[in-house]
This record gives C-alpha cells, structure tokens and sequence, in this order.
C-alpha cells in the first residue's frame, strides 16, 4: 500500500510539474524562459522519493514541449534538460537540512546553477551552431534568473507554505 501511494505521488507531481509547464508554455520553453515548474525541485527537501516525481515531469514536459513543437531545443532537451533536472534535485535533497533562518536557502542553488549552465549550453548550441562563450555566458545568465525566479523565489514559498500546513506536509513527505 505504502508503494502504491509513493507511487501515485511521484505522477501526481509528475503530471502537476507537466500543467503548469504547458499552461505557461510561452515562458517554459525559449531563449528567455523561467520555467514556473521548476519551483517543484524543491520538494526533494521533504524526501528522496521526490526527486522521481520532477524528474518524471521535465522528461514529460519535455517530451510534449518536442512533439508539439514548444520546446526548440528538441531532443537535446530531453536527454540534457531532464538530467540537469535530476542531479539538481538529488543535490537539493543532499542540501536540504542546511538552512538560514528555517529555510532551505542553498538547496535552491542546485537547479538555479546547473540549470543555467545546461540549459545555457544547449541554448548556445541551439543558436550558433557551436559553442561560443559569449552566446553561452548571456543564455546561462538568462536561464539562471528564470531559475532564481522559480526555485529561489516561488520555490520558497511552496516550502514555506508545505511546512506550514501539517497535512500538506505529511502528503508530499517521504
């Protein structure tokens, strides 16, 4: 039963991290994007078994941005894209117990600086050809504050908020 249940959460923000990353489609996938969804990497700070469901999602995400033409970086994204999403989100688990003031401030870090430099990268790729540090240092630095925006900012507040709320917490935990 407890399986099951770990199981039906791991597609149950699999499929939320897929919603808002198609609903907010114009700013998920592009040269200047702040994917809303990534804000979920956080939610490895409250147990391992999360980092499946995010993980699940950006591939999907990903997969559906390919298929439907959203995502111009195509099946770069998917491979690329999707393990920068889990490393991220195991090393935010790994952080998740440093905190400032009761929040869990460098786990945030993670998805911000890896994103940045693989999604960069590819954007880079995407645009010139090749790579080429200028492109490269300007595509980082944009998908960084789109990162900083959703995992530092809006990802807070979705820790904050699950903290919170015992019955939130017990839901997403473990």
């Amino acid at each position: 039963m407890r399986k099951t249940n770990n199981t039906a959460k791991q597609a149950m923000i699999a499929a939320l991290y897929t919603v808002i990353g198609f609903v907010l489609a114009p700013i998920t996938f592009g040269s200047v994007q702040a994917r809303v969804s990534e804000a979920l990497t956080l939610l490895p700070v409250f147990g391992i078994g999360n980092v499946w469901g995010v993980t699940l999602g950006c591939f999907l995400t990903n997969l559906i941005g390919l298929a439907t033409g959203a995502n111009i970086l195509g099946s770069l994204d998917i491979i690329f894209g999707t393990l920068a999403t889990f490393v991220a989100a195991i090393l935010t688990y790994l952080l998740r117990n440093i905190r400032f003031k009761g929040m869990p401030i460098l786990s945030t870090l993670p998805p911000v600086i890896i994103n940045a430099v693989v999604i960069g990268w590819e954007l880079c790729i995407m645009i010139n050809g090749s790579f080429h540090p200028v492109i490269f240092t300007a595509q980082a630095i944009s998908v960084g504050v789109g990162q900083i925006i959703s995992c530092g900012v809006i990802g807070l507040v979705l820790v904050r908020v699950i903290e919170n709320n015992p019955r939130l917490k017990e839901l997403i935990e473990k």
